[in-house]
């Protein structure tokens, strides 16, 4: 009787494996050619190296010398990049449809990328040295560099957000939204790689922030946790179908502060230096240098 059931509950074990290998699903992205797909595992491998390279000493190595920093982020980044190449590589051939397989179009491609990625890089650790200081300037308890650095939340998903944008910005698939999605798990702060975010930006706490792919938000920004900067409704077509691509999360200008909870909806336009209170819903432009908070009532 013993054998009879482990017979059964192998042919059952074999026949929804069948099943799931012959599924529609799998055929779409399978397609009888072999499957590579880029690895969440080696993309933030690379993140990782490149965090390294952009504060040395903090990350990786930590016992770093003077006489021994040039050779050691220089290692550090020829391997990120390296190991960042392929996965572009094959998040490339994963929208052309290859899936990895023999492609020296993206291959070729992937290389282009990599070398505009990597003449990026320089500006991009000037912004994040703004951003960082924005913490120790925007957070009373900041004890100096180090500890924002080290500990603070949001300067972890700024800095994934800052890669990703790049390589975003460089029309590589794929690759951008599994670094954000990656810091997203981490730090429970969700930035579309899409989104434009300007110098010196500080996410207070940060649990909770949410900024959609179209956001535009200029320099000296601090928001607090709970924020969201999202879309107010979803345009469709004539087949009822979203409509992609357009603009339609806000743009908060220079020097605006939002505080905890607040909502901001839709294209709109949160002007220079406003103070947004918190847990304020927001669907209409905000005019330079207002303070909006909720209106108190008392009762009777």
């Amino acid at each position: 009787m013993k054998k009879e059931t482990e017979g059964a509950k192998g042919n059952s074990l074999e026949r929804i494996v069948d099943i799931l290998c012959a599924s529609e699903h799998g055929k779409l992205r399978y397609d009888g050619r072999g499957l590579r797909l880029p690895s969440q595992e080696r993309v933030i491998e690379a993140v990782e190296g490149l965090r390294a390279v952009l504060f040395p000493g903090y990350f990786g190595i930590s016992e770093l010398r003077p006489e021994s920093l040039h050779f050691q982020v220089g290692a550090t980044l020829d391997r990120a990049l390296k190991i960042l190449q392929d996965q572009v590589h094959l998040g490339l051939c994963f929208r052309c449809g290859n899936y990895g397989i023999d492609c020296p179009e993206c291959a070729d491609q992937s290389r282009v990328v990599i070398d505009s990625f990597l003449a990026g890089l320089p500006r991009l650790q000037h912004t994040l040295a703004t951003d960082v200081q924005a913490a120790v300037e925007g957070d009373p308890a900041a004890t100096g560099t180090d500890e924002t650095i080290f500990c603070y939340p949001g300067i972890l998903a700024v800095t994934s957000y800052r890669l990703a944008h790049l390589l975003d910005s460089l029309a590589v698939p794929l690759i951008p939204r599994m670094i954000t999605e990656h810091a997203h798990s981490l730090t429970g702060i969700d930035i579309h790689p899409g989104a434009e975010i300007g110098e010196s930006f500080f996410i207070a706490h940060g649990t909770g922030v949410v900024i959609g792919e179209t956001t535009r938000i200029g320099k000296n920004v601090r928001i607090y946790q709970g924020v969201t900067l999202g879309a107010k409704s979803f345009p469709l077509d004539s087949e009822g179908r979203q409509v992609k691509g357009i603009a339609r999360h806000p743009i908060v200008e220079d020097k605006v502060i939002i505080y905890s909870g607040a909502t901001v909806l839709g294209r709109v336009t949160i002007g220079r230096g406003a103070v947004i209170g918190g847990n304020v819903w927001i669907t209409e432009d905000v005019p330079p240098g207002s303070r909006i908070t909720q209106r108190l009532t008392s009762g009777g």
